[in-house]
């Protein structure tokens, strides 16, 4: 049986230190010579299984002490290197592993120094968010990833772009699928472009919704996908070839910093065009407008999944014909964003939309359930948001599903042309209160609240206590 090894050189230096010998002091009493000892510091020897036990027997040292437990240490460290403003010293795992193993007391500073530094940003940004509420312009700056860029973009910006629904319609009209968009799609990519569709089962592609093989000219889809997002995945990979012009023309507009965050850009046009290819602007804005804006309708008319209308309703903003300006939120069930956009930017300032209390997070309670509801802010503005999850790709047996909710929201004003307006109007209920998010907000009482208030100091007194959590003055 061959006997373990391990190498615990800087460990086992940091114990000699602490018992204050030198390295031929050490040696002597374990039976070894000096200069093996200092390989084995220098970790270009192992520690044996033998030797581990004479250290344990001379020394009364624990066996853990030595083997060591780095892996927290690593993670955090791997964070820290993963950070933007590091993006090119990204060192490797077994260089992080060494540097906690070396010296795990400055690793744990390092670690702690950046978590001081991303709660600074943090607060740095809620600060922002909140002057900007009162109408003072900042910037705050610091690193960013290419899809938070992406992300920033796509949120600020009216989610409304005239070149591509405008192609997006004459294509539609061009092709004249009927009531078959897929197979009009998948006959134009054999037709135009020798590109041929295929599905392919869960065990031949594991980890793809979609890929393009250019040597075959073959695309191919995942089975995990519902047909809704079939079609979507079809649509793509169309506008990408017969709206090339305008894609590039929109993100030559844009301006990204960055060969990844221009490659991220493209695909959010391309899903952009994908929706105003699968609803075109006219017919949809029209359905819409007679269903008002009934999601569950409009999605059965145009033969698409609860998502894609609802990001749908967010583009309808063409001049002298736009609908109800609403804006969308995605999440999962932990409060992770996915996506945000809005017809007229999302209204980041005055929505926010990470308060608790929205009945985003409600939905997951009751998933496929329509959850209606009037909101205030602390302000005094209203807003109309109606709710549900939605399912991600199909899992196998023993996968969890993945699921998502989404929010769809506009002005209370405007609940008189919303099916769903009828479900708050005319009720005892008032609207629920609700904050931009907790650091942003300062309602008193709050049972939600997760965070304490950016500008008011924590804490009451030693003789009061209050509901929330978070207490502050």
């Amino acid at each position: 049986m061959a006997e373990q090894k391990i190498f615990a050189g800087p460990r086992l230096r940091r114990i000699r230190n602490q018992l204050e010998l030198t390295q031929t002091a050490m040696a002597e009493e374990l039976g070894i010579s000096p200069s093996y000892l200092n390989l084995i510091e220098r970790n270009q020897r192992p520690l044996t299984v033998q030797l581990l036990l004479k250290l344990t027997s001379v020394y009364k040292i624990d066996l853990e002490e030595l083997q060591g437990e780095t892996t927290g240490t690593t993670s955090a460290l791997k964070e820290v290197f993963s950070d933007p403003l590091l993006a090119d010293a990204l060192p490797g795992d077994q260089e992080l592993i060494e540097v906690a193993d070396a010296a795990p007391n400055a690793a744990t500073g390092i670690v702690k120094l950046y978590r001081a530094y991303k709660e600074a940003q943090s607060r740095l940004s809620g600060l922002s968010e909140l002057l900007a509420r009162e109408g003072h312009t900042t910037s705050v700056a610091g690193a960013r990833l290419p899809v938070d860029e992406v992300r920033e973009v796509f949120e600020r910006r009216p989610n409304y772009i005239a070149a591509i629904e405008e192609a997006a319609e004459a294509f539609h009209e061009k092709l004249k699928p009927g009531e078959d968009l897929n197979g009009a799609l998948r006959a134009w990519l054999a037709r135009e472009h020798g590109i041929v569709v295929r599905l392919l089962p869960v065990h031949t592609m594991p980890n793809w919704r979609r890929r393009f093989d250019r040597h075959s000219m073959r695309l191919f889809l995942s089975e995990r996908l519902s047909p809704f997002d079939q079609l979507r995945e079809i649509a793509v990979e169309v506008t990408q070839l017969a709206f090339r012009d305008q894609i590039m023309a929109e993100l030559e507009e844009l301006d990204f910093s960055s060969d990844e965050a221009t490659r991220l850009g493209r695909f959010e046009i391309a899903r952009y065009a994908a929706h105003a290819l699968m609803m075109p602007y006219g017919p949809f804005q029209a359905a819409a407008m007679r269903a008002k804006y009934d999601l569950d309708v409009l999605r059965s008319r145009f033969h698409v999944s609860f998502e894609q209308v609802a990001n749908r309703v967010t583009m309808l903003q063409r001049p002298g014909s736009a609908g109800v300006p609403f804006f969308m939120l995605e999440v999962d069930n932990a409060g992770n964003r996915f996506r945000r956009a809005g017809a007229r930017g999302f209204p980041q300032s005055r929505f926010g939309g990470a308060c608790p209390k929205l009945n985003i997070h409600a939905a997951f309670t009751q998933p496929g359930q329509i959850f209606v509801d009037a909101v205030e802010m602390p302000d005094g503005a209203e807003f109309l948001v109606v709710s549900r999850t939605l399912e991600g790709p199909q899992g196998a047996f023993n996968e969890r599903v993945r699921r998502t909710a989404i929010l769809v929201g506009c002005d209370i004003g405007l609940r008189d042309e919303i099916v769903y307006g009828d479900a708050v109007t005319g009720t005892a209920m008032k609207p629920t209160p609700v904050g931009p998010a907790c650091r942003l907000c300062e309602r008193q009482g709050c049972l939600s609240r997760a965070e304490p208030p950016l500008a008011r100091p924590s804490g009451l007194d030693e003789m009061v206590t209050g509901l929330s959590a978070f207490d502050f003055q």
